[in-house]
């Protein structure tokens, strides 16, 4: 990290954590870890922050909170995910509620692993991100700073971030599955009927 670097500021989101990565992350912050001899402060608003710090796995409501935090964030700016649910999903992974880590959301630069995750690791993630931060600065001052797309997300999650609500979601996807049933109860009717027409022939 240049000693020229500004201090760089952080902003931690729990999506849906529980809770023991956050712990961790106040722990950083004590003088036993002293994450600030690094100049690194927490702050509160995403318009003064360099690093997004983001704890627990990402559901389908949580999506358009995640990006709209990230899209508030000024260039350039780093994301580090925090915790084993932040990385992939962790234990939630398969719930049927939970999308997975954060970078199904938004681009992530730095993983944290760990249940819950350790204040050293977490240290040295965001201090790897401070190093590709540092890299952003100089393509930045080039004009050579490309922002990644964000990703492709689930129909449900779009259908959130357009403004939709999970409800219409869930609905639209009921009567689509319910449709589908119709329609396979209709083709079996007429595979019988084609069946018996069959048999009465011979």
């Amino acid at each position: 990290m240049s000693a020229t670097t500004k201090s760089p500021w952080v902003l931690h989101y729990d999506a849906s954590s529980c809770n023991g990565c956050d712990i961790e992350v106040l722990a950083a912050l004590t003088p036993l870890y002293d994450v600030e001899r690094f100049g690194i402060i927490n702050t509160g608003n995403p318009k003064h922050a360099d690093v997004f710090l983001i704890t627990g796995s990402v559901n389908d409501r949580q999506v358009p909170v995640v990006r709209q935090l990230y899209e508030q964030m000024l260039e350039p700016k780093v994301v580090v995910a925090c915790g084993i649910c932040a990385c992939t999903g962790g234990v939630f992974k398969e719930c049927y509620n939970t999308l997975g880590g954060v970078d199904v959301a938004i681009p992530v630069d730095a993983y944290a692993p760990g249940c819950a995750v350790r204040p050293e690791t977490l240290i040295d993630a965001v201090v790897a991100g401070l190093g590709i931060l540092e890299e952003k600065r100089a393509l930045l001052a080039e004009g050579k700073l490309v922002t990644p797309e964000l990703p492709e997300l689930p129909t449900v999650a779009k259908k959130l971030v357009e403004g939709k609500s999970v409800a219409q979601g869930w609905r639209g996807a009921v009567s689509q599955a319910q449709e589908s049933l119709e329609l396979a109860a209709k083709e079996a009717q007429a595979n019988e009927a084609l069946a018996k027409e069959a048999q009465e022939e011979q």
